[in-house]
């Protein structure tokens, strides 16, 4: 019961995280690079899984290795852009076409290609108390990987 209540947190979570995402977009007008889009779908898919787990109640190891999988992949995601913010300025690759343009124009996997090399829109730093968004996310995501891990090597009683 403990571990359904730990999912069900873990969804409202990513819930909370996607509404703040869309706040920032909407609200603040923070127009999200195609990194960005990227890891709000990881973050949809791990709460998917988590909610799964929590209605579903069975299966721990199977949504515990849902969640790691979707929190590792936002993890990467995440690092990569820290990693296109951290770089001199001269080193940032050029703005490139939207997410959207991408994949309407080109097979999927040279649009992720395309994505994962970044662009100078994905160099931006839009900081918030004191760390750029996609540091809290990546740390946001490490914490979810903690979790996941925990899951899974959890004894059912």
């Amino acid at each position: 019961m403990l571990l359904r209540l730990s999912y069900l947190w873990v969804f409202a979570i990513a819930v909370l995280l996607l509404l703040t995402a869309l706040y920032f977009q909407y609200v603040l007008h923070l127009e999200p690079c195609p990194l960005c889009i990227l890891q709000r779908i990881a973050l949809a898919a791990l709460g998917l899984a988590a909610l799964a787990a929590a209605v579903h109640g069975r299966w721990n190891r199977f949504y515990a290795a849902l969640v790691l999988l979707a929190a590792l992949a936002g993890a990467a995601l995440a690092g990569r852009h820290v990693w296109l913010q951290s770089l001199p300025p001269g080193q940032v690759p050029e703005c490139g076409p939207g997410l959207g343009y991408m994949m309407r124009n080109f097979p999927l996997g040279d649009a992720l290609r395309m994505v994962l090399s970044g662009s100078g829109e994905c160099a931006e730093v839009h900081p918030f108390l004191g760390m750029s968004i996609p540091g809290w996310t990546l740390l946001g995501f490490l914490i979810f990987t903690a979790f996941a891990l925990t899951a899974f090597f959890a004894r059912r009683r």
